[in-house]
């Protein structure tokens, strides 16, 4: 019994020195924090061009420069509303059919938040029809400066492949847009 205390005795002692330590160091003994979620507004035109429509399904993926990557898959289930392209009015509160031509749709999705404003968006078409949509854009509405910029498309997107656009790491010159290069050193 004697050599049991002591065994148990030497394993408390050893659990406060960690401790000890671990409080000296500055560790914090919280659980690890859950990322908050934030909602974000998705708005996409699709163009007037005759064909431009479909009711294919269309997923959708974005982030930003942290490497935040958000995946929205099946798109149209999250509709909300079309939106008059010249006026922000609703024209119907209703869940219709999206990616009419001639038409704005918005979709509202919740998911992990953002670090920095949104820097690329890709979307992908899935099914058998074309699909040429006009614009995305992407509203954070626990905060308007993470939102992204209008990213254009103006051309029919491929079948069953991420088309879009990323602008992270890219700098504006009076040449256009200028992407920073990466440097890969070989390691042994």
């Amino acid at each position: 019994m004697g050599m049991l205390m002591k065994s148990i005795g030497r394993q408390l002692i050893c659990c406060c020195v960690l401790l000890h330590v671990l409080v000296a160091r500055g560790e914090s003994l919280e659980a690890p924090e859950f990322k908050k979620n934030c909602t974000y507004v998705i708005t996409i035109e699709t163009t007037c061009t005759w064909g431009a429509e479909t009711s294919n399904l269309v997923s959708l993926r974005f982030g930003d420069t942290n490497s935040n990557a958000i995946l929205v898959r099946h798109l149209n289930s999250k509709h909300l509303r079309k939106v008059d392209p010249l006026e922000p009015e609703v024209l119907d509160d209703m869940p219709r059919k999206p990616f009419q031509a001639c038409m704005v749709d918005q979709f509202e999705v919740t998911a992990p938040c953002v670090n920095s404003p949104i820097c690329y968006l890709f979307l992908k078409l899935i099914g058998n029809d074309d699909w040429r949509p006009g614009f995305a854009q992407i509203q954070v509405l626990e905060g308007s400066h993470l939102s992204s910029d209008y990213f254009y498309f103006r051309r029919f997107v491929p079948r069953h492949v991420w088309h879009g656009s990323d602008v992270c790491d890219s700098e504006v010159t009076p040449f256009g847009l200028k992407k920073k290069r990466n440097a890969y050193v070989n390691i042994p």
